[in-house]
């Protein structure tokens, strides 16, 4: 397995092979991302920067985010971090009760998450993000509700709220094939979405995406990026890169990662993407938004495709209380956000047009 350091260089040596990935454009965002980026020491941190900064041209208001453990944002740490041009958090908080946070395997407490926030709006780190984790076993609808109103009295400004997704490679895959683990029913999950949105909007937070809500336009840019289809570069194992007509994702296994780039080789994949799968792909990211997809967009992409519009189906949705058309914009409303992406697979196109 790479070690810590081999990794980092590694990651700054692919910095330097993909420097012309993005054509010259300049960087709005920068994203320190994926597994736990916070246990990187500072100076490793600012290497990486500097690098980046070597090889691509960084706008001067751009945003650079660090996913963050509540356990490694020490009050040095965050003014560290800040030292550096970091000006953005994103905290895996999960839950604000700590019998949550041990069936998560989580290595905190619900007290130092709170403190973690704290600390960085101390030192003018206010622009914070927390990820909060609904439909857990055994947790009633009061108990999610509880951590909602707690997310809202830290003071955040952006909170991004998921449901408990079982993945079959996982603990609680394996867990659930043995019979061990008990998923919430859909129901339940259901009522728990209804109610992450109706707290949060009733608290001043814009769902500007299915599960994401920001408060006083605080959105994610370098997320907001993706949503749009916006070129971006991604750095490391398992790392995805998207340029409008293809995209390509690093191996995941590190050690293969960092041989293959020591010899000068990024481990990728690239995937052609055809007219129906940038239409899949725009339907998929878009229906998810609180901005919707442009129906002249979505006919010309359609029309690429070699598909017919489908305004039938488009209508009928509208018909169900599922979507609204409004100033010449398709887009998911009530019941229709809590199934986005069943409704866009719905409308799917196959390369053949069908």
């Amino acid at each position: 397995m790479a070690g810590k350091e081999a990794m980092v260089t590694a990651i700054q040596q692919e910095i330097a092979l993909q420097k012309n990935y993005l054509g010259g454009q300049a960087l709005e965002t920068v994203y320190f991302g994926g597994g736990t980026p916070s246990v990187l020491s500072t100076v490793e941190l600012a290497e990486i920067l500097q690098k980046i900064r070597s090889h691509f041209s960084v706008e001067a208001n751009a945003e650079i985010t660090l996913e963050a453990n509540p356990e490694d944002l020490t009050k040095s740490y965050l003014r560290a971090i800040q030292d550096l041009g970091i000006n953005r958090l994103s905290i895996g908080i999960q839950s604000f009760h700590d019998r949550n946070l041990t069936f998560l395997n989580r290595n905190h407490s619900a007290t130092q998450s709170i403190q973690a926030i704290q600390d960085a709006q101390a030192i003018g780190l206010t622009n914070i993000s927390i990820d909060l984790i609904y439909g857990l076993p055994g947790n009633s609808l009061t108990d999610q509700e509880a951590d909602i109103r707690q997310a809202v009295q830290t003071g955040v400004s952006h909170i991004s709220a998921y449901s408990l997704t079982v993945e079959p490679k996982t603990v609680f895959g394996h867990q659930k094939k043995q019979g061990t683990f008990q998923e919430v029913s859909e129901t339940h999950m259901a009522t728990c979405f209804e109610n992450t949105h109706a707290l949060l909007e009733k608290h001043g937070f814009e769902a500007y995406e299915t599960s994401n809500f920001a408060k006083n336009g605080h959105f994610s840019r370098h997320n907001t990026s993706y949503w749009n289809q916006e070129n971006y570069l991604g750095i490391g194992p398992a790392a995805h890169s998207f340029n409008q007509v293809s995209r390509q994702w690093n191996v995941a296994n590190n050690a293969t990662y960092v041989k293959q780039i020591s010899q000068g080789i990024i481990p990728t994949e690239v995937e052609i993407l055809s007219p129906a799968d940038q239409l899949n792909e725009l339907m998929m990211t878009k229906f998810r938004t609180k901005a919707g997809v442009s129906l002249e967009r979505l006919t010309a992409k359609f029309a690429d495709a070699g598909s017919p519009f489908p305004e039938k189906e488009l209508n009928h949705w509208v018909a169900e209380g599922l979507a609204e058309i409004m100033d010449g914009h398709v887009r998911l409303i009530g019941p229709g956000k809590l199934i986005a992406d069943k409704l866009a697979s719905d409308l799917f196109v196959l390369d053949d047009g069908r």
